[in-house]
């Protein structure tokens, strides 16, 4: 709440099909799995791409994406 009510964070919302999207980008274009969680980050930075373009953006991605493969290829079909 601290951080919030200083300016110092945002809170964004993301769907669960923007971060399944999200995965599949950092899947093709990096060669990665992100977690799921991180997956949520990156899909905001594609999201706000247009408002967020000549800004340093930092995204920490965490996690092991490969614990997520069967929940993710049941989704995406």
């Amino acid at each position: 709440m601290l951080f919030r009510s200083t300016g110092l964070a945002r809170y964004e919302s993301i769907t669960d099909d923007e971060a399944l999207d999200a995965v599949e980008l950092l899947a093709r274009t990096e060669g990665i799995i992100p977690a799921l969680e991180s997956a949520h980050g990156v899909a905001w930075i594609a999201k706000e791409a247009a408002s967020l373009s000549g800004k340093r953006v930092l995204l920490c991605l965490s996690g092991r994406g490969d614990k997520d493969v069967e929940m993710i290829a049941e989704k995406v079909g």
